[in-house]
């Protein structure tokens, strides 16, 4: 065994590995540096050449926390779904989070790298952010909330100034709040859910068509350009005519083709009649979840029904997405949790993010008791840890790796019957050497006592003649702000 360089303990560098020492030694220090900010918008075409690419990449990937910046992908995303969430992305009839997990687990191992993930919801970003915090959901690249009327950009939720500006065309909120006033039918929801370009009410299903029509005469005699969608037998809401899920995204497809990066497939999902306008959009593949409400099926039915891009699924939810990535043959649609022996499943090509994902999957799965309690099991993640590897716990506490996993053994079982999840968003990765990657990313648990978030980098290795296989080095945490464990010794790995 050779021995570790000074200061090199986190990259796991040896002396045989002079050749690309001076990159990990530059990552090394690069990961105690400021966070290098990027100014390129996400639909900037590229301009830069791929080695000055990849070396942003490694530089924002290394500099301290996550920076989910929007010019990640090099060119055209492999596939962009475009997904509603209540009773579509998210079940909430699935009190175990079941198929959200299992989409979770694809994504991050198998698209993040090289696709892109959009919510399309109706509901406010008060009540989106509320739902995140409820839901085991992942960071999507684009957010489109309000029925379509905002659109949003990476983790800091970005406003589109440009989409504001298409919106205010021939709207007016005073009149259309004056109009309304008008119909002792509509309720108004709550204050939340009212936006600069959407007015939203309750209004009960018997009454819906005839203030629908009184309310598009009035509207259009005060000069303005509106509609109104209804859904869900109790929603109606009032937006700018250019507004709505539909518009919103065919208005992301244009700035993409325009920044000559267009996505090479988009599946859009959904479940009600908000997201009709989703499956009108030209060219995108759609999925209505088996549970879709008759107002989306209907829809369906006299005016898509011979288009063979759009499918009923016969799976709810984020199960029906899964299913329609494999039945129009988009990409792999198996996901590392569908997997009984997950630490033996592999791919044919090197994908350092799958066996993160594994890993982290087959922690969880031991506190719940829902993996074998063998010492095989335990010789086979010590086989995955270099012998000299090293965690840093979120703390600050350095441990060996392998005494990391020594302690999983009294641990078998221990939230076995209680609410315990584990997922990882925001998965980044880059290779640093020709054999030697960095995964960074977040990692999160879901417990009786909340949800608790570490900042994870961690840097592997291939092993020497099995490409496929990889060796941890190191494992730095940070506790996420306002997500640290109340317990220490409860944060395991």
């Amino acid at each position: 065994m050779y021995p570790l360089l000074p200061h090199a303990i986190f990259l796991g560098i040896y002396p045989h590995q002079a050749a690309e020492s001076k990159l990990k030694i530059s990552a090394f220090r690069l990961f105690h540096s400021p966070i290098l900010q990027l100014r390129n918008p996400i639909f900037k075409p590229r301009t830069t050449s791929p080695t000055l690419s990849r070396r942003r990449r490694i530089a924002n990937l290394i500099s301290g926390p996550l920076s989910w910046k929007m010019d990640r992908l090099d060119g055209p995303a492999r596939l962009m779904i475009v997904s509603d969430l209540d009773h579509t992305m998210v079940d909430h009839h699935d009190l175990e989070n079941t198929s959200l997990l299992r989409f979770n687990a694809l994504w991050e191992s198998l698209y993040r790298h090289d696709s892109l993930l959009v919510f399309s919801t109706g509901r406010s970003p008060t009540l989106y952010k509320q739902l995140r915090n409820e839901k085991p959901m992942l960071t999507p690249d684009i957010t489109i909330t309000s029925v379509g009327t905002e659109i949003r950009y990476g983790d800091s939720m970005v406003p589109d100034e440009g989409w504001v500006n298409v919106l205010n065309k021939k709207w007016d909120r005073n009149v259309v709040l004056e109009e309304t006033a008008k119909f002792p039918q509509l309720k108004c929801q709550s204050e939340t859910e009212q936006r600069p370009h959407k007015v939203s009410f309750y209004v009960e299903k018997g009454h819906a068509q005839d203030v629908i029509t009184s309310l598009s005469d009035r509207f259009e005699k005060r000069g303005l350009d509106v509609k109104i969608i209804y859904s869900g037998g109790i929603d109606l809401d009032i937006l700018p005519q250019g507004a709505g899920k539909g518009q919103a995204l065919a208005y992301l497809l244009k700035k993409f083709k325009e920044g000559g990066k267009p996505p090479i497939n988009t599946l859009v999902c959904g479940d009600s009649g908000n997201d009709a306008e989703l499956f009108s959009i030209p060219d995108v593949y759609g999925v209505m979840v088996s549970n879709a409400q008759e107002e989306l099926l209907q829809w369906h039915a006299e005016h898509a029904k011979e288009n063979t891009k759009i499918i009923h699924a016969s799976n709810r939810c984020a199960a029906g997405i899964i299913e329609a990535i494999g039945h129009f043959g988009l990409g792999p649609n198996t996901s590392p949790r569908d997997s009984p022996d997950i630490l033996v499943s592999k791919l044919d090509n090197i994908n350092p993010s799958h066996e993160v994902v594994k890993f982290y999957i087959t922690y969880e799965r031991w506190r719940r008791a829902e993996a074998e309690k063998s010492d095989l099991l335990i010789q086979s993640l010590k086989h995955i840890c270099h012998p000299t590897g090293i965690a840093v716990h979120p703390s600050g506490v350095e441990h060996s790796l392998h005494g990391c996993i020594d302690t999983f053994g009294p641990h078998y079982g221990d939230k076995q019957g209680k609410q315990f999840r584990v997922w990882l968003d925001r998965v980044f990765t880059s290779q640093i050497g020709s054999s030697s990657w960095l995964v960074k990313f977040d990692k999160w648990e879901l417990t009786d006592d909340g949800r608790h978030c570490c900042l994870t980098t961690i840097l592997l290795n291939c092993e020497p003649g099995n490409p496929g296989a990889f060796s941890l080095l190191h494992v730095h945490q940070t506790w996420l702000e306002g997500f640290a464990a109340r317990s220490q010794n409860d944060w395991i790995f």
